[in-house]
Order: C-alpha cells, then sequence, then structure tokens
C-alpha cells in the first residue's frame, strides 16, 4: 500500500527530527495550517509507547503555542483522523471567526467567502523559530 506520509513530504518543512517532522500545508485559507507527521508508518496512537505518545504530543502542543503566539486565533483546531491515511499525524489549524467555515470544520462547508492569503516569509521565519524554541 502506497502511504503519502512515508515519502518526502512535498510540503515546506518547519521543524524535523529522527521521530517527526512539522509541515506548513499549501493552504489559502488557512495560510497557517500545520501538520505534524510522526515518521514511522505506525497506524493508531495506542500503537506507540506511552513515552512516544507524549513526545509526538510535545510537538503538537509546541506547533499549537506557536500558533496560538504569532496569529491570536480564535481557537485552535487538534485533529487526528487517518481514515484517508492510516499514518499517524495530527493537523493543527488556527480559526478564525472570520474564516469561511467558522464555526464548522474546515473540511465542512463553507458559510461565506474566503479571502485567500499567504503567510509571509517573515512569518514563516518567525513560525520556524518558535517551533525550535519550543523544541529546543
Amino acid at each position: 500500500m502506497h502511504c503519502a506520509l512515508c515519502v518526502p513530504t512535498p510540503h515546506r518543512v518547519l521543524w524535523q527530527d529522527n521521530f517527526c517532522r512539522v509541515v506548513l500545508l499549501s493552504d489559502e485559507d488557512y495560510p497557517a495550517y500545520c501538520r505534524v507527521e510522526l515518521l514511522a508508518h505506525v497506524k493508531e496512537m495506542t500503537d506507540l509507547p506511552a513515552e512516544s505518545r507524549a513526545r509526538l504530543m510535545h510537538v503538537v502542543f509546541a506547533v499549537e503555542a506557536a500558533l496560538r503566539q504569532l496569529f491570536n486565533p480564535d481557537k485552535i483546531n487538534l485533529v487526528s483522523l487517518g481514515n484517508k491515511t492510516p499514518h499517524i499525524h495530527w493537523h493543527v489549524i488556527p480559526r478564525f471567526e472570520t474564516d469561511k467555515h467558522y464555526p464548522n470544520s474546515h473540511w465542512g462547508e463553507a458559510l461565506r467567502a474566503g479571502e485567500p492569503r499567504l503567510l509571509s516569509a517573515e512569518m514563516i521565519t518567525a513560525l520556524i523559530e518558535k517551533i525550535a524554541t519550543a523544541m529546543a
């Protein structure tokens, strides 16, 4: 079976070690949308030893904290589904009351027109620095 997360990512890598990586997804409606991807092909969180689960969640929470500090969102969505890609990964999505889906899931029905935008190089650098500092 082909697994999209077991190959080098096409997305911008914000941080990586030998256990997992943090990538920035290219989404004009959610420009600071990040994903934390376990490097090993493991299907469920409970398949990991407790210390590995804690290590992965430390990264997820570091990304959440960085996004909150930089973007001051109304809410952060943390999502781990894996129905289409049964490989542990966490979506970390800053949400704003003005985004096109709020308060629905960003995968749900749009409620208003979006305002496509991209992160500036300076904001990406700041995000990389915040995550690196949290992981140091």
